[in-house]
């Protein structure tokens, strides 16, 4: 018996197609309703059904061709014919291409036997020595306007006439210039000579019929190969080298692959079977991101009863009934390619291991006779650009933040996506084009410069040392730690280079130079700037950097524990295991207690600059330099930071009882083109508040249209040499409240000898300046506001301070309740200082509980990069095991929320038991979310299992001994464990679980034996956490 095939509820007379609406393309339209309702679902428009598969199993039947056969496009499907064209050109129609044409067109069967033929080993060389500039023009418009025609109701398109004027005349100048092209080919007296595609279809003859392609069809197919040959190829390649770009590793593996096969020898293609690891990169590529995403079918001819049917008989498919597969969804099916199926690894796809997948996994290219003829050339093509690229140049993402955008006509492609490319090999341009050209340039060779920096100058006794300073950031700080250091560098005679981590990856590490690295970690991972370093790094062997002398500086945050200076620490330990010199130990700060700048300073002083043999006095003078900040009268401008955009409130409330901590809740409309899953963070730039900035702004008498104009040394991402307003500055990019640095205690600063002899105790005792200064959280303004005589110049105040810190909260909402918006779920804290009654309230908190309804806030979707920390792809079999107290709960609302929208809207998909263990203080009073967590319990979605501090049991570990026989029963079903909290709250779980598992192994000791070890190694593959405080 069959069962309904589930569907979003239609409307009248537009059926489903405002169901269909995505501003960036309709294929994520598709694909975000096949992850609500699962891999089958049903689309009503006008009097068509379509069913849109996404299942490999399922599409294993469809590629049986005795019961399912490929339809044309919808998007480039013939329309019906309007009164009066019954005897225009239109309703004659011209002939299809081998893309379009149905299965029982005769011109179909006619040009794929002819041109069979012609698609075996061909040579690239000559193929189309056309310029089709005006064609592609043409040809981009008409798939536009096709593509944009299934999204309209037929009546809205029939009103736009001038949209379908443009239709036609771009239809016709495709044909044109195809017939010109025929017709030049066969008046060419040469044309004998020529063996390429043209000649095939002009000269070649039906082995069936002995017939020859008339003109017409000729043309058609040469649209049909210019529009599939630009479409698919160059989005192939542009996806390839986008994921590239995205993942090092793989990115150097590539490369190692062609200077391995190729040197510096030219490209043939008798070098193209020795690329195993590139095929992988294209199969992955496609994989991922097929560039046609979807492929048509309808039944075939004839086809009842059970043969009619998909999902083993559930599912009923009528005549009429279009079928729509998902290629990109189906590729990514977790029970077939893993729970990582969406991560990048071409790997998985090289010769000895795509062999093993089914057959109907991988379908990028189409299925049968009806496959892409042309794919054998495609492939070819696509392997020598890549191969050629990656050994002649080294590519950039010129945004290293950019987010896969698509833009969609026929086929998708990355929109906006722009590569920065340099020469290898040291090569100029002119000899990059004599090696393609296969002809010499030794007589313009140009001497190589030495890595190791400038030659001396034996004539000048004077010179500074050099000094390279790279920097991996993606917020700004360490850059502006990097320039910072160069600019104190210049008094202790260096002459500092400052560049990116990524840059050095194509050169060799100078010798005989010190090499200061600062770098953060973001989760465990690089910054986008030195993901490629990182991979380069880890990839070299011992010694091989012998003669390199270096220090690493690493900034970092204590709300991530367990990943805490990774890459700082990874780099360091890296580098002295490959035989580099270490010149100072590394140096560390802790961006959560709000004294980066110290910490930065603290290490200069005391490790690095001694290290390098500046003297006592050096060291404390660029403390009280005056920075490159001069105070102007010139008109500015607001700078606005490239890392954030502008999001809208759309809800924000108090989720707690008056009586308790605050606890609140804010929706925001993300920026355009955000996307994000459960589990991802979204990142929020907080403003200073506008008491504090005008209480600033007073210290220092500065009128409200002050500007700065920054030079020399940048400060976070602003620009040099431009007018700033000093309002804007204070309040947008700045930390107005981390500890001061000693540099703002400088004695200089005051005529008060009490007060100097008392500045210069506390920066010269580290135990008073933990204990009266970084213990109380002492800001720069509470010291200026303490002892008004310290006559602190604005300049060295700015240059204090550190770039404003993207704040990250955890996204406690699902996409598929609104994929344009997001909730996070935040408190409020509160730290008042031990030595005097100020209260210090943090920042972002504030910030956010100030916003209202309507108000812009400055955010950005930051990816998770813990794989663990999701939904299972497979809901129905992996049970869910969540711990949390407080706001901890944010991202398991996402999660909950996601497993109730999966059941409502496809109530026969199962979903695996879920059981969700929260602390709270109250049952009425900060429950948060109350209403809505009752709810989603008694849809059957998740088990609830409250421990409540006030009126017990008081804590999550002893409601976890009162269930532990239900988490052992899902721990044994290969349940997913996910924590949220503190780390105090982690450890306290650590010690509920080893109870649990006491008792489970109690009086057996075979089992006790080892089962520490056993527990840890599982809970790598099963278990994630988000660590904070």
């Amino acid at each position: 018996m069959t069962q309904p095939i589930p569907q979003p509820p239609p409307l009248p007379i537009l059926g489903n197609l405002l169901d269909l609406r995505d501003p960036e393309a309709p294929i994520y339209a598709l694909e975000n309703l096949a992850e609500t309702y699962g891999p089958i679902y049903k689309l009503t428009k006008g009097k068509t059904n379509i069913i849109v598969v996404s299942s490999i199993a399922m599409v294993e039947e469809l590629m049986d061709e005795t019961r399912f056969v490929k339809a044309p496009p919808l998007a480039l499907g013939k329309e019906e014919k309007k009164p009066g064209e019954e005897n225009s050109e239109n309703s004659r129609g011209r002939p299809a291409g081998l893309f379009t044409a149905t299965n029982e067109d005769p011109d179909w069967a006619q040009a794929h036997r002819i041109l069979i033929p012609a698609f075996g080993p061909l040579a690239i060389e000559g193929m189309f020595d056309h310029n089709m500039h005006p064609f592609i023009e043409a040809m981009v418009g008409f798939l536009t306007e096709k593509g944009n025609r299934t999204k309209r109701p037929p009546i809205i398109t029939s009103l736009m006439k001038r949209k379908a004027k443009q239709l036609k005349s771009n239809q016709d100048f495709m044909f044109h210039t195809g017939t010109e092209l025929v017709t030049e080919r066969r008046a060419d007296p040469f044309a004998s000579n020529k063996n390429d595609l043209l000649s095939s279809m002009i000269n070649g003859k039906d082995p069936k019929t002995g017939l020859g392609m008339r003109d017409e069809l000729i043309v058609a197919n040469i649209i049909t190969f210019l529009v599939a040959g630009h479409e698919t190829t160059s989005g192939l390649l542009s996806f390839a080298f986008l994921q590239l770009l995205k993942n090092p590793t793989a990115y150097q593996a590539a490369q190692h692959e062609v200077d391995t096969v190729l040197g510096r020898d030219a490209i043939s293609l008798s070098h193209l079977s020795k690329f195993p690891y590139l095929n992988g990169v294209l199969r992955e590529t496609l994989r991922l991101t097929p560039t046609v995403p979807a492929i048509q079918k309808e039944l075939a001819p004839g086809c009842t009863g059970v043969k009619a049917t998909l999902g083993n008989g559930r599912y009923q498919i009528e005549p009429d009934d279009k079928i729509a597969i998902l290629i990109g969804v189906m590729q990514r099916e977790a029970s077939v390619y893993g729970e990582d199926a969406k991560d990048f690894k071409p790997e998985r796809m090289m010769d000895g291991n795509f062999e093993k997948f089914p057959s109907a996994a991988w379908k990028p290219f189409g299925n049968g006779a009806r496959g892409y003829i042309g794919r054998g050339f495609a492939w070819q093509e696509s392997l020598l650009v890549m191969a050629l690229l990656l050994q002649n140049l080294d590519f950039q993402l010129h945004d290293l933040a950019y987010k896969l955008r698509i833009k969609q006509t026929l086929t998708i492609k990355p929109k906006d996506l722009i590569m920065r490319a340099r020469l290898r090999h040291r090569m100029v341009a002119m000899e990059l084009e004599h090696f393609l050209r296969g002809t010499s340039y030794a007589a313009f060779s140009l001497p190589l410069t030495p890595v190791a920096g400038k030659a001396p100058n034996s004539g000048n006794v004077n010179q500074k040392k050099n000094m390279l300073i790279l920097y991996g950031s993606n917020t700004g700080t360490c850059a502006t730690f990097s320039r910072r250091l160069a600019a104190i560098a210049a008094s202790h005679d260096f002459d500092a280079q400052v560049k990116e981590l990524d840059a050095v990856v194509t050169t060799q590490l100078p010798h005989g130079v010190p090499v200061v690295i600062i770098t953060s970690s973001y989760e465990g991972n690089p910054p986008d700037n030195a993901a490629r370093f990182v991979s380069w790094l880890s990839s070299l062997g011992q010694s091989s950097l012998r003669g390199v002398e270096y220090a690493v500086f690493g900034c970092g945050h204590h709300d991530w524990p367990t990943t805490y200076q990774r890459i700082p620490t990874h780099i360091d330990s890296t580098m002295d295991s490959c035989g580099a010199s270490r010149l100072a130990p590394r140096g560390a700060t802790d961006s959560g207690k709000g004294n980066m700048s110290g910490d930065f300073e603290d290490w200069l002083t005391s490790s690095l600059w001694p290290a390098l043999g500046s003297s006592t006095s050096t060291i404390s003078a660029p403390l009280i330099s005056e920075p490159g900040i001069e105070m102007s009268n010139i008109p500015g401008v607001n700078s606005f930071r490239a890392d954030v955009q502008e999001g809208q409130v759309l809800d924000a409330r108090l989720l707690t009882a008056l009586s308790e901590p605050p606890k609140r809740h804010l929706e925001i409309q993300l920026p355009e083109d955000a996307t994000y899953e459960c589990g991802d963070y979204l990142a929020v730039l907080p403003l200073n508040s506008e008491e504090h900035v005008r209480s600033i702004m007073s210290r220092f008498a500065l009128r409200e249209d002050a500007t700065v104009i920054i030079k020399g040394q940048e400060i976070g991402m602003l620009p040099l040499d431009t007018p700033l307003y000093v309002r804007d500055l204070l309040t947008s990019h700045l930390e107005l409240f981390e500890v001061a640095s000693k540099k703002a205690f400088c004695a200089h600063f005051t005529s008060d000898p009490n007060l100097k002899a008392h500045l210069e105790y506390i920066t010269s005792t580290p135990a008073v300046f933990e204990s009266q200064v970084l213990t109380p959280h002492l800001t720069v303004v509470s010291l200026l506001n303490q002892h008004p005589s310290i006559n602190l110049p604005f300049p060295i105040f700015f240059s204090s301070l550190s770039p404003l810190q993207l704040r990250y909260y955890s996204i406690s909402s699902s996409p598929l309740a609104n994929p344009g918006s997001c909730t996070i779920t935040y408190s409020i804290h509160t730290v008042t200082s031990p030595n005097s009654r100020e209260q210090y309230h943090g920042v972002c908190g504030t910030y956010l509980s100030s916003l209202a309804l309507g108000m812009p806030v400055r955010c950005s979707v930051r990816p998770s990069s813990k794989a663990l920390f999701r939904l299972p792809h497979n809901h129905s079999e992996i049970p869910l095991l969540m711990f949390c107290a407080g706001t901890g709960l944010a991202p398991f609302r996402g999660f909950i929320q996601q497993r109730a929208i999966l059941h409502s809207a496809n109530p026969y998909r199962a979903l695996a038991p879920a059981i969700l263990f929260i602390g709270c203080r109250s049952q009425t009073a900060d429950r948060l979310y109350a209403a809505e967590m009752d709810a989603w319990e008694r849809m059957g979605v998740v088990s609830l299992r409250y421990a409540f501090s006030r009126e017990g049991p008081t804590t999550v570990p002893q409601i976890m001994w009162t269930y532990r026989k239900e988490i052992v029963e899902l721990w044994n079903a290969e349940a997913r464990v996910y924590v949220c909290g503190s780390g105090g709250f982690v450890k306290s779980l650590g010690e509920a679980t080893k109870n649990i598992v006491g008792e489970v192994v109690q009086g057996n000791p075979q089992m006790m034996a080892g089962m520490e070890e056993r527990i840890k190694a599982k809970f790598l593959d099963r278990c994630a956490m988000d660590v904070f405080g």
